[in-house]
């Protein structure tokens, strides 16, 4: 099936409620235009330069697209990045979130929205803030929150968590659950300058649960695109 038609099969199946980021990491540019002339309006990519490619090359494509960092953002890429980027969805500290907040009047913008990015199963080989690391965890996210809420040109919005990759994508779902408490949490906080709107976990192996679970922003590539034939920068 085209890209056209696997992404009209996927939203109509996923709530309407429920955002979709395109993934667009080793896309072309065609197959990203045609997923946009399908209905795509939030596409997320791993890297900036890859990603500045891309949107230079869509220029043109409707403006209400809105393009997603959902990769691990270095600090001497922000302000590449935020020339890019609505929303950066990977803060990993307070000092990230401070290095993007200097920088983002400079980019000629005033507000930025951004997630913080849980590794809820503190796997090694995967970024953001990691329960093994920081004990006890749901109190570390909460200060992390504040710490962001004071930030001028940063507007916090959501939690962002991939959960680790399962045979069965049945075994994700407490790791889901504890991000979908995580984010609760801080939601009740009413933080000033917090606005916590989306819950981003789930990909094309984990969606459904994910969406069980409380996610309102699932990130699809393969269910779309189909599979890559490579995987390089």
């Amino acid at each position: 099936m085209s890209i056209s038609t696997n992404y009209a099969k996927l939203r109509e199946e996923i709530p309407k409620d429920v955002k979709i980021v395109l993934s667009a990491k080793t896309r072309t540019v065609e197959e990203i235009e045609e997923a946009i002339d399908a209905g795509a309006v939030d596409i997320g990519h791993n890297y900036v330069q890859e990603a500045g490619q891309i949107y230079r090359a869509l220029k043109k494509k409707p403006a209400d697209v809105r393009w997603h960092m959902i990769g691990h953002l270095q600090t001497n890429k922000i302000n590449k990045a935020l020339r890019i980027f609505d929303v950066i969805q990977t803060i990993d500290s307070l000092d990230k979130a401070v290095a993007i907040d200097k920088r983002v009047e400079t980019a000629g913008r005033d507000i930025v929205e951004v997630y913080i990015e849980i590794n809820i199963g503190s796997e090694f080989a995967k970024a953001g803030i990691k329960p093994a690391d920081h004990e006890p965890f749901e109190e570390y996210v909460e200060t992390l929150a504040g710490g962001i809420s004071a930030l001028a040109h940063l507007r916090l919005v959501g939690l962002m968590t991939m959960g680790p990759r399962f045979g069965n994508p049945e075994d994700v779902r407490p790791y889901f659950s504890r991000t979908k408490t995580i984010f609760d949490r801080i939601k009740a906080l009413s933080l000033s300058n917090v606005d916590m709107k989306y819950l981003s976990m789930g990909m094309t192996n984990s969606y459904r649960i994910a969406i069980e679970e409380g996610s309102n922003m699932v990130r699809i590539g393969t269910a779309v695109y189909g599979k890559r034939e490579c995987d390089i920068r």
